[in-house]
């Protein structure tokens, strides 16, 4: 199995170094447009695999015909947040980034499943889809599993408890109006709200939907990069181990949820070919406001392109 991940920045290495450590692929290429930085990281992650056990090749290329034969072609590369701004600012520019990508795999990984990282997430997702031709099945952009992971972590630290104690979903668009759902987010089988009450909960939800803004704020010269390098890895492993994981992905909807020609964080099960399914949970009227008004917000974002 063959990865290949375009942009080498902060994001794009620590999902080759997991997806390398944990042996998910066969074989990593590294892609960026500076010449010396993939190859660098790619060998100083290659010089790291006898300490994690792992055989996995791993290569860093300024070239995009690298990337030929892959089954995954993960898109990270793009102008990174910086404190004061949201990931709708990041629109034009990164716009510009991912037509001349998608010109790329469309050339280069015709049969690949895309996923793209990219922020504004789910608008670049949206774009990446049109320029590309592909299957609606085959591009999926890489939200929801952040998102969840933030929101399991920060209710674990409340709480005092394990992390595998706790399983979350959250839906919508990657961003402000992201959707932490609360009847279906649990604490060792039981409702969250059995252990909380509504003011801590929310509080929760406030600090998962501005979750990447914290470290950005911490950070003030970049962005997230561990929990998204990670994120982006665990999607790798749902597609090519297909063992019919339910995970949240920004995925194009026609019909789904009752919205249509969007991209927009719902429950899915991967494959080899990208998304085998749309899981359509059972939300209270509350939950379903909130995500009419996160698709809102993206369909906005999304009509700036046309």
């Amino acid at each position: 199995m063959k990865v290949s991940i375009i942009g080498a920045g902060n994001v794009g290495s620590s999902a080759a170094w997991v997806v390398c450590d944990k042996a998910i692929a066969d074989e990593v290429v590294l892609v960026d447009i500076t010449e010396g930085i993939p190859q660098g990281k790619a060998l100083d992650i290659q010089e790291a695999m006898p300490l994690s056990r792992s055989n996995v090749k791993i290569k860093g290329t300024n070239n995009y015909s690298e990337i030929k034969d892959s089954d995954v072609v993960v898109v990270t590369a793009g102008v990174p947040r910086k404190p004061g701004m949201s990931r709708d600012d990041l629109l034009e520019t990164n716009s510009n980034i991912i037509r001349s990508i998608a010109g790329e795999i469309k050339k280069n990984a015709p049969y690949s499943v895309v996923i793209v990282v990219t922020n504004p997430l789910d608008i670049m997702s949206y774009l990446m889809l049109k320029e590309t031709g592909f299957d609606r099945k085959k591009v999926l952009g890489m939200a929801g599993v952040l998102d969840s992971t933030r929101f399991r972590t920060f209710i674990a630290d409340m709480l005092e408890t394990g992390v595998n104690d706790i399983e979350a979903m959250v839906l919508g668009g990657h961003g402000d109006s992201m959707v932490p759902l609360r009847k279906h987010t649990t604490v060792k089988g039981k409702p969250i709200t059995d252990f909380l009450d509504d003011k801590d909960v929310e509080a929760l939800i406030d600090r998962t939907r501005n979750g990447g803004a914290e470290i950005v704020k911490h950070l003030k010269t970049g962005s997230a990069f561990y929990a998204p390098g990670a994120s982006i890895a665990e999607m790798i492993d749902a597609i090519l181990k297909q063992d019919d994981r339910i995970l949240p992905c920004s995925v194009m909807l026609q019909g789904e949820y009752g919205y249509k020609d969007i991209f927009l964080g719902v429950p899915c099960r991967l494959d080899s070919k990208g998304l085998k399914d749309i899981i359509e949970l059972d939300l209270s009227d509350e939950e379903k406001n909130q995500l009419d008004d996160s698709a809102a917000a993206v369909k906005k974002n999304v009509d700036k392109l046309r």
